[in-house]
């Protein structure tokens, strides 16, 4: 029930008068928000909303005193309320009082983008259908390689080949994304994606296949790759509201990790039953799909203000950065957390000399970060609550510096396993945090150029995280190498914490929640 200073008219406020006296229908104007019971509809209503208002005499509710909404009748006459919102408010003020912090809290992801967010779910599914896609190409390039030249330099190579150009593809297309529709930016990557696949499976079928030939393609497959992935991640703001993108980006984190544990096993099943052409063509189909799930999405124009794609875009974008000391913080906090703390080059000496002596001791080690991530995400319902999103960000990334340390102490496989699973997950969640903050910082016309910025970040420091624990396990030994990187990767979280307040002090700002697409 509105209590009287609850919700005030409108001083404008048009009546009708009822036969009885009671007002038919009343224009208000939300001033205060007064209490209402749990689950009352009009815990919608923020101040500044205009209520459209319908009272009928003759039921249950009974009229109050003067100053509530059923003032307009007589005192002790029965009345009913029944009500919408005719106008919602931007920018108004809500002074009604937090509610708790348990209440309403999830275990389980958030489905609710999902759910309530056509556009978001046609992306979702989209990307849901290329990763899963793109596995049976992950596994099968290397294998193609092997059977061709029997060496595992020679597939090492791939990575080398790969890595440039996948930087390259993300800096031009986060600067694309900025400037040009990302729709239709987005299909012209799906397209260029299947092209080099459909150019593998036919590689694959010669009766020679061209090593120079997968290596050319993957180069150019992570290139385009590049192009895509900013694109996506800049998309997402524009297809959530604010307080529901931290739940849909738990759940890309939930399906990249389902697809990076299911899509290899699938891969290899495909390869080994029908061969390494089906497995591309398979791959090149789940473009194709993806294509036209794109296609269903509504435009995605660039902003009014967007700048023209070139150099001096990109310096826009790292002055940008430059500028802002909390987008500082989450790259910094993740670049120290994979240079000390990746420790998975030290798997397969410690996987055969400490945990078992066995190549299957090394694959559980490679695969308990994964599943830690995976379980993670699948219970982040929680993470919207979170609004120091900073301190979750250093919290959870010091816990993966700890689980680290905690591995490199261990001599029991489980217990190794266990905090492995622990750090993927830390790293999960960091994940979640630190791309709120980015995309609710950064403004939509910078969104395509600073998350190739990210993505340079995540796919850099893992590898110069490999490099370090290698230098430092050949001086010392593998397990100095982890407990101490783990040190290190705490140590650094809580420099950045010291030397960073705004990104330790970050809280959403207050943005305008309307969505572009609109709801289902």
């Amino acid at each position: 029930m509105v209590r009287a200073g609850g919700f005030g008219p409108a001083p404008c406020a048009q009546r009708s008068a009822h036969p009885c006296g009671v007002s038919s229908f009343v224009s208000w104007t939300v001033i205060t928000r007064g209490s209402v019971r749990k689950g009352d509809p009009r815990e919608r209503a923020r101040c500044g909303d205009v209520l459209y208002i319908s009272c009928n005499p003759g039921t249950r509710q009974n009229a109050r005193s003067p100053g509530t909404l059923s003032s307009g009748a007589r005192h002790g006459q029965d009345i009913a309320l029944t009500w919408r919102i005719r106008h919602r408010s931007r920018g108004a003020p809500d002074p009604t009082p937090a509610p708790s912090r348990l209440a309403g809290l999830r275990l389980f992801a958030d489905v609710t983008p999902l759910r309530e967010f056509r556009e978001y779910r046609l992306l979702f599914t989209g990307l849901g259908v290329t990763m899963l896609g793109r596995q049976l190409t992950v596994v099968g390039a290397p294998i193609q390689v092997y059977d061709v030249t029997g060496s595992t330099l020679a597939v090492g190579l791939l990575g080398l080949v790969q890595f440039p150009a996948l930087l390259v593809g993300s800096f031009l297309g986060g600067t694309l994304a900025d400037a040009v529709d990302r729709r239709r930016l987005l299909l012209a990557a799906q397209f260029w994606l299947a092209v080099t696949t459909a150019g593998l499976a036919l590689n694959a079928s010669a009766p020679r296949p061209s090593l120079v030939a997968v290596y050319g393609l993957t180069a150019a497959n992570a290139l385009m790759s590049g192009i895509d992935s900013p694109t996506r991640q800049a998309v997402v703001p524009r297809l959530v509201p604010a307080r529901r993108l931290p739940s849909a980006l738990a759940l890309n984190v939930l399906l990249s990790q389902t697809a990076n544990a299911v899509g290899p096993a699938v891969a290899g099943l495909v390869i080994a039953g029908t061969g390494l052409a089906v497995a591309f063509w398979i791959d090149t189909a789940s473009f194709v799909v993806a294509s036209g799930v794109l296609y269903l999405m509504q435009p995605l124009p660039p902003a009014a203000d967007a700048a023209r794609p070139d150099l001096r875009s990109v310096k826009e974008g790292i002055s940008f950065i430059g500028r802002r000391s909390e987008l500082q913080g989450t790259f910094l906090i993740d670049i120290g957390a994979m240079v000390f703390g990746m420790p998975r080059a030290l798997f397969p000496e410690l996987g055969l000399t400490v945990f078992g002596s066995s190549g299957t001791a090394v694959g559980l080690l490679y695969a308990a970060p994964g599943v830690g991530a995976m379980l993670a995400a699948l219970t982040s319902g929680w993470v919207t609550k979170v609004r120091r999103a900073g301190r979750a960000t250093i919290a959870v990334v010091v816990l993966w510096g700890v689980s680290i340390t905690g591995f490199g102490l261990s001599s029991s496989l489980p217990l190794a396993l266990l905090l492995l699973a622990v750090g993927g997950g830390a790293d999960a969640l960091s994940a979640v945090f630190r791309s709120t903050i980015l995309q609710l910082t950064t403004p939509d016309r910078l969104r395509g150029r600073l998350s190739a910025v990210q993505i340079a970040v995540v796919t850099g420091g893992p590898r110069l995280g490999d490099l370090e624990a290698g230098v430092v396990a050949a001086a010392t030994s593998a397990r100095v190498a982890a407990w101490s990187g783990g040190l290190g990767a705490a140590a650094s979280a809580l420099l950045v914490a010291w030397r960073f307040p705004q990104f330790r002090r970050w809280t959403p700002p207050a943005v305008d929640e309307d969505v572009v697409a609109g709801r289902s």
